[in-house]
């Protein structure tokens, strides 16, 4: 299982939100790039960065921190956060990222996801993020009428490479990861889930390790706040 060390981007800062609430930010470090080669030290392979301004935005804000944290960063990138249109997928790729996550634009343009899948394959990541079983999008500011498994599964068949599962509710409260769900999420479907939102410690690495369709967990506040220890965390899920 991927441990995916999280670093959420707000005014080009490294912050952790609650609840996904802008107005409820915690300022970790001031330099992304220094942080990224912190998470290679501790020996991650995979980083997921959140351009959390361009969420809200629909486009990219924190870019010059992106870019320096891929040129710092020894391992793949994963990078989401107001990627909606073709050309900053192919802008994205080019400056190294590995993978695209997309969320408000897999509900409002899903052609956009079908067609980067087919000529990306394995490099993209729809986002299912979840505020009571419903889809929330533009930054999870709105919440849809659409059920999250009936999203996962219009792109069953398309070739992204996993569904990146957030309990809206749990982000950043460190209350633990909705396992449940998660799981439930993973065996309704055929697509690997990433799970994210509500890692409190080495506990929640340990309950979603080798559970059926489950590639990998997020976790930021957890590391940040020391409950959580990355190179503990990797060996653990390396078990």
């Amino acid at each position: 299982m991927i441990v995916f060390p999280a670093i959420d981007l707000k005014n080009g800062q490294v912050v952790r939100l609650a609840e996904g609430d802008m107005d409820r930010a915690t300022v970790y470090a001031d330099d992304p790039a220094a942080q990224a080669e912190r998470f290679a030290a501790a020996g991650a392979e995979w980083l997921h960065v959140v351009d959390l301004d361009g969420a809200f935005a629909g486009e990219s804000v924190n870019g010059i921190a992106v870019r320096r944290i891929v040129h710092a960063f020894r391992g793949n990138v994963q990078l989401g956060g107001g990627i909606r249109t073709r050309e900053s997928i192919e802008r994205w790729f080019d400056y190294g990222v590995v993978r695209a996550v997309i969320g408000t634009a897999a509900l409002t343009d899903p052609a956009l996801v079908t067609d980067a899948a087919r000529d990306f394959p394995g490099r993209i990541v729809v986002a299912v993020d979840a505020r009571d079983g419903m889809v929330a999008t533009q930054g999870w500011a709105d919440v849809s009428d659409v059920p999250v498994i009936d999203l996962a599964r219009r792109f069953e068949d398309a070739g992204v490479a996993a569904l990146l599962f957030t309990d809206v509710g749990r982000d950043g409260m460190l209350r633990g990861v909705n396992v449940d769900a998660t799981v439930a999420l993973a065996e309704a479907q055929s697509l690997p889930v990433i799970a994210s939102g509500g890692v409190a410690g080495i506990g929640d690495i340990a309950a979603l390790k080798g559970r059926h369709g489950i590639e990998g967990v997020i976790t930021g506040r957890a590391i940040y706040d020391g409950r959580l220890d990355l190179a503990e965390a990797l060996q653990e899920a390396a078990k």
